[in-house]
């Protein structure tokens, strides 16, 4: 997304809240982290707008984001997931999935928390996020990454300037800004 997003989500039934309530604004659940890394992994080659379409149905594939319970999916999960049309059924997609809610378990117990791992990289180049995040995790091109930690408040960009929005999160003291 671009700084246009400011233009056409407000008042619109999905991108509308998303904006004005998620996009750019910091945030170190793991669940919320998970999730957005999923949902822009899962983007790519699509819209936003179907993948806030199907957010509802990802929660529920994906036990709500639940890193540990994703992790522990197996072959009968990812056949179930396969056939479930509330998601965007791509293989390599689903088992991304599993293997990065892995991935995060390995953060956790290395550095605490996936957000703690982000915060002890922030700041790098988008090159160089990529890159670790390559190393680290599966399906994460430089555009996914880019959105994702646009998304979190990791790099600037997310509103324009005079975007209302913008001033809520520079309230928050966003990584970007620090």
């Amino acid at each position: 997304m671009s700084a246009a997003y400011c233009r056409i989500a407000p008042g619109h039934p999905q991108h509308g809240p998303y904006h004005d309530t998620e996009y750019g604004f910091p945030d170190a659940d793991e669940r919320v982290l998970f999730e957005r890394l999923m949902l822009e992994i899962n983007q790519a080659g699509l819209s936003w707008l179907t993948i806030l379409n199907k957010r509802a149905a990802f929660r529920a594939a994906f036990a709500d984001f639940e890193v540990d319970r994703v992790a522990a999916f197996g072959p009968p999960d990812i056949e179930r997931l396969l056939a479930d049309p509330g998601i965007v059924r791509n293989r390599l997609k689903i088992a991304a999935a599993i293997d990065n809610a892995r991935s995060i378990q390995a953060l956790r117990q290395a550095h605490g928390s996936f957000a703690r791992w982000l915060d002890l990289h922030h700041p790098r180049p988008v090159e160089e996020w990529t890159r670790l995040f390559r190393q680290t995790f599966r399906f994460t091109g430089g555009q996914i990454v880019a959105e994702f930690l646009m998304s979190l408040g990791y790099l600037p960009g997310a509103h324009m300037p005079d975007c209302p929005v913008s001033a809520r999160i520079a309230e928050l003291s966003p990584p970007w800004a620090r």
